[in-house]
């Protein structure tokens, strides 16, 4: 029995079913890996340890590059710095999503197209994508929601036909794979958060950027270790042509200067620490475990509701394997009233979150022209049909028949006659 704070000021709400606080189980292992940090006598900022996470997790991904940072913001915020946007530019997003998905686009003089959802999958549409492609379109982020991959042949094809780059927001998708390939490697930029709700954490905060391209890796990695983003030139390319280069002695001819051909966006500290990249190492080994479980669960749920009619659960190609971090399901709403479904779970026990507002229905992006009726299918999934469940490794067996009793009582009571 897990208590979290009631509103109003009525107290804790007592959950036989919480939802997860932290989305991984901590063991013994990733203890021992802190601890043995801790005790070390090594700086805890920039090292071996996060030099190591970073390689490991490029290996499990499939890419020539694995940058961390602080954050999964942080890594699409950085994403989002390499696309180089300009005025005028165009970005399509799915409004499927926690805000961060899209959110560093606020900062740009450019025009947001939001591409309606699937009508049987949470994801991004990509015959909706198609229709919104113009010359002026620079890029396409998707969010692979709740760990189901996103169908990427078409919209890579649609890439390479007209040129825009794909950034994956695969912070639900460790574990998922599509085509025999992970979330992350496909598009041309992944971005991972390891925030204590996801798949696995570092210690409750990190991120991961994950991409081919050089000159972006070497680009990111500039910028997170506090230097500006910026193209370099040798003081041997730059000075004697405007005044004198200075002593050779202190400035070798092959120093680099801050006087450069392009400057972009000043540098920051998105350093992910030694301990965090620790435990991140023992959390990407202990994965495969950890998302065995979640699929486990998932089935058990999938096999009470699939006896029930008006439920549905979202679409899956037999070359996608979901990783669960998310288990959603859609209630037809001539059937059932799926607010009072959520609200009857509460009354047995179990705890749900509706995850996500639609985006282009928040007032940061009505304020740039966005409303209702632009998404239709998401905003009908969002206010009417769409329910997530707690599914995650911290369930023990006897929760998980909890629940699955809880939302059978809880369906057919709420069914219309």
């Amino acid at each position: 029995m897990t208590d979290h704070g009631g509103a109003g000021g009525a107290g804790p709400v007592r959950y036989a079913v919480p939802y997860p606080t932290v989305g991984a189980t901590i063991g013994e292992r990733e203890l021992a890996a802190v601890r043995e940090v801790l005790q070390a006598d090594i700086p805890l900022s920039g090292g071996a340890y996060r030099e190591m996470f970073e390689e490991k997790f490029r290996e499990f991904i499939g890419t020539r590059h694995a940058i961390s940072v602080t954050s999964g913001t942080v890594a699409l915020e950085l994403a989002i710095h390499l696309l180089d946007l300009q005025p005028g530019d165009e970005v399509i997003a799915t409004p499927q999503t926690y805000q961060a998905t899209i959110q560093p686009l606020l900062n740009y003089d450019i025009k947001v197209r939001f591409a309606d959802i699937e009508a049987h999958s949470p994801n991004i549409s990509v015959s909706e994508v198609e229709k919104l492609l113009t010359k002026n379109t620079r890029a396409v982020i998707l969010v692979h929601y709740g760990g189901l991959p996103v169908d990427m042949r078409p919209l890579m094809q649609l890439s390479e036909n007209h040129g825009f780059a794909v950034i994956e927001d695969a912070a639900h998708a460790l574990g998922s794979m599509y085509c025999g390939r992970r979330p992350g490697s496909i598009g041309h930029i992944g971005c991972f958060s390891f925030h204590s709700s996801k798949n696995i954490t570092t210690l409750g905060e990190g991120g991961m950027i994950t991409l081919n391209r050089d000159d972006w890796a070497e680009r990111l990695r500039r910028i997170r270790g506090n230097e500006a983003d910026m193209d370099l030139l040798g003081y041997e390319q730059t000075f004697g042509v405007s005044r004198d280069p200075p002593p050779h002695a202190l400035y070798p001819g092959r120093a680099y200067t801050h006087i450069c051909s392009a400057f972009r966006r000043a540098g920051t500290n998105a350093t992910l620490s030694e301990p965090a990249s620790a435990m991140g190492l023992v959390q990407l080994e202990r994965l495969p475990e950890l998302a065995a479980r979640r699929r486990q669960i998932a089935a058990r749920i999938s096999d009470e509701l699939s006896a029930i009619s008006g439920v549905r659960l979202p679409d899956q190609s037999a070359d996608m394997v979901h990783a669960y971090h998310l288990f959603t399901f859609f209630v037809d709403a001539e059937q059932y009233d799926r607010d009072e479904l959520i609200r009857c779970l509460a009354d047995q026990g179990v705890e749900t979150y509706l995850r996500y507002f639609p985006l282009h229905l928040l007032p940061e992006w009505r304020a740039r022209g966005h409303c209702l009726g632009e998404c239709p299918v998401a905003e009908r999934s969002w206010f009417f049909e769409h329910v997530n469940l707690p599914c995650h490794p911290g369930m023990s067996d006897d929760q998980v028949e909890a629940l699955t009793a809880a939302l059978s009582a809880a369906l057919l009571k709420v069914r219309r006659r």
